[in-house]
């Protein structure tokens, strides 16, 4: 039984929503946290929805607040792979719904994570039966890629989205060596990606990355 996601939602600037855009959030954080960024963007996406669902699970520490796509007690790839088994038929019937919502056609999807949220981003998106308009990822890592090429061995070469991963050199929590792995994985598995790594960025976003993402965005979702 799949979890019923729900979170906070910011409607198109002007009138019907021609395209949606989901952040995924990372570990510990929520929608709240990320639909910060449909802010940022909405001058240049003026015809997208943006929605930004909070993460199935709570942390289980009772000091913090928060939710988490998946436990990281190993922090090891394993438990990265096994995460994104359990918790991507969740986000991928919320995109279903939210899709539906807004009569819009898979076509229509941008998917946006940060942290944990890029794995659930990669895993889902890479995997969905319509091939969305464009992934982004912040400080992210692939889980799995050896099951990549495999879970896509039906697809055509023209059938994949354009993907962008952005990433700070400093990052302590993912470090930066996370951008030519998951970038490499991607390309082992016949999946093209851009990427921009920021000197002296840690785990986060600045203004650079999310003007970036911002345009990559722009150029995929724009008619």
């Amino acid at each position: 039984m799949t979890a019923k996601l729900d979170g906070p939602r910011i409607a198109p600037k002007n009138g019907k929503a021609e395209a949606l855009v989901v952040l995924v959030h990372g570990y510990g954080a929520s929608g709240d946290d990320l639909i910060g960024l449909a802010q940022a963007w909405r001058d240049i996406l003026p015809e997208a929805a943006f929605v930004a669902p909070n993460a199935p699970e709570r942390l289980p520490f009772e000091a913090m607040a928060g939710y988490q796509w998946f436990d990281l007690t190993l922090r090891d790839p394993e438990e990265y792979w096994q995460g994104c088994l359990r918790a991507g038929p969740s986000l991928d019937q919320f995109i279903d719904k939210e899709l539906s919502r807004h009569a819009l056609d898979g076509r229509r999807l941008a998917l946006v994570g940060f942290s944990q949220g890029t794995m659930m981003s990669l895993h889902v998106g890479l995997r969905r039966a319509v091939t969305p308009a464009a992934i982004l990822g912040y400080s992210g890592i692939i889980a799995g890629p050896e099951h990549l090429a495999t879970d896509r061995e039906a697809r055509s070469a023209s059938d994949q989205p354009p993907i962008l991963l952005v990433h700070g050199e400093a990052d302590e929590v993912i470090p930066s060596d996370a951008l030519p792995f998951t970038a490499n994985a991607l390309s082992a598995a016949g999946l093209a990606s851009q990427w921009h790594l920021t000197p002296g960025l840690g785990h986060g976003i600045d203004m650079e990355g999310l003007a970036i993402g911002g345009r990559f965005l722009q150029r995929a979702l724009t008619c």
